[in-house]
């Protein structure tokens, strides 16, 4: 038996030799061998003992193991253990760096001004439409023709009014004659004043129907009341036309309002002659200048807004009744402001607030080490502001945040007081999508 031992250990220990030194290649590592080849050794000591020596050799080795193994399942328990566990939750809830965008608050120079939301009116505009009813017989005019003043649009058929007015001639003309003749008559005395009187009146009678007739035919050829520019033709020749049906609409273009509400509270900034800008969703890139011509004698019960008319000059006629606009009424001199991004402000009920972006502070028994770049050690601070206007895609900000302070823009739907972020701002954003106007 000794000698088998003894060539296990020979066996071991050569075999971890030459897989240190590399002479062959086992899936076992040397050590393994090596602490093989020791126990095998230690076995071998053990037997070649007297046995009252080996006795209690075997129970010390025996308790020492016991205790090392007991005092290793203790320091694990309770020393590697907690602080495996510990580490495990720390890396489970500490956040990963979230990515967001940011760019720096920043001043600019606004010109302070009144914003609202107003809708174009002609100077003019109707509905064309008959006062007598009829069929059409003439159209004199194209959908979409400029036209003057007296210009000739519709004539309905006359021609039962006309033959009312011959009739109406004829018996003008009898009249006059028999109340000539009564005149005379009455001269000589072969006639009573009473058959005078009756004449005169035949007479103005036959008079005003003729008048009456005439009026009528007038109405019947319809024209246009100013110039501007006609609409859609909603008529035919033949068709038959009651009264007030709408035939085509007038415009005149030249020049044109637009009506806007605004609060109550600025009308100590507003006056007659006023400078006023307007933009209109057509030509994004082109602004109009008027000026406030009338401000509503009242304010609205109901809105608390009062109504103010402001006049354009539409030479080109690009701009049309009904077009939604945007107004801004000049109301002071320019001044800087601190702006940033409406994207960055976080609106919420317990106050408008944003994400400030700064390097973390050093962690406990770190030493403050400035890094050559920063970009990967930083977290956001949450700030509440005050915001006041808005110009464009812009906020100024009254109060919270300080100028060249960097502030996220977009991301902060992830964000909480004191997560680490990186900023990552793209080349170029593509442009926002209009938003749909009523």
């Amino acid at each position: 038996m000794n000698r088998i031992l003894v060539a296990l250990i020979a066996l071991t220990a050569a075999a971890g030799a030459g897989e240190l030194a590399g002479l062959f290649h086992i899936p076992v590592h040397a050590p393994v061998f090596f602490a093989v080849a020791g126990l095998l050794a230690l076995f071998l000591v053990l037997r070649l003992m007297p046995l009252r020596v080996r006795r209690p050799v075997v129970f010390l080795l025996t308790l020492v193991v016991l205790v090392g193994v007991s005092g290793g399942l203790y320091y694990f328990q309770f020393v590697i253990k907690p602080q495996m566990v510990k580490g495990f939750i720390a890396a489970a809830f500490t956040p990963k760096p979230t990515a967001v965008t940011a760019e720096k608050a920043t001043k600019e120079t606004w010109a302070p001004s009144l914003p609202a939301i107003g809708t174009l009116h002609a100077y003019q505009g109707i509905d064309i439409a008959p006062q007598i009813a009829g069929v059409v017989k003439a159209v004199h005019f194209k959908s979409g023709d400029d036209v003057a003043v007296g210009a000739p649009l519709v004539d309905i058929d006359d021609s039962v009014d006309q033959a009312d007015l011959k009739n109406g001639m004829a018996q003008l003309r009898n009249a006059d004659v028999t109340l000539e003749r009564q005149q005379q008559l009455v001269v000589g005395g072969s006639t009573a004043k009473a058959q005078v009187d009756t004449a005169l009146a035949t007479r103005d009678s036959a008079a005003a129907s003729v008048e009456r007739t005439k009026a009528i035919i007038a109405q019947k050829t319809i024209v246009a009341p100013f110039p501007g520019r006609l609409g859609i033709s909603k008529v035919d020749i033949g068709q038959y036309v009651a009264v007030g049906f709408s035939m085509v609409t007038l415009q005149q273009l030249d020049p044109i309002y637009v009506d806007f509400s605004t609060p109550e509270q600025s009308l100590k900034t507003l006056a007659l002659g006023q400078e006023a800008r307007l933009t209109v969703d057509a030509f994004p890139n082109q602004t109009f200048t008027g000026k406030i011509g009338a401000i509503d004698a009242r304010v609205s019960q109901d809105t608390r807004n009062v109504l103010v008319r402001a006049e354009f000059a539409n030479p080109d006629h690009k701009l049309l009744p009904g077009m939604f606009a945007q107004v801004d009424v000049a109301s002071g001199e320019p001044k800087e402001v601190l702006t940033l991004p409406r994207t960055a402000i976080v609106y919420s009920l317990y106050g408008d607030n944003v994400f400030v972006v700064k390097p973390a502070p050093p962690k406990e028994g770190e030493a403050q080490a400035a890094t050559a770049d920063k970009k990967d050690n930083l977290i956001v601070e949450r700030r509440f502001v005050r915001v006041g206007a808005t110009k464009g895609e812009r906020v100024a900000i009254l109060e919270g945040v300080q100028e060249g302070e960097l502030v996220v823009t977009s991301g902060q739907i992830k964000l909480q007081p004191n997560f680490p972020v990186t900023v990552d701002n793209p080349d170029a954003l593509p442009p926002r999508t209009p938003l749909p106007k009523p």
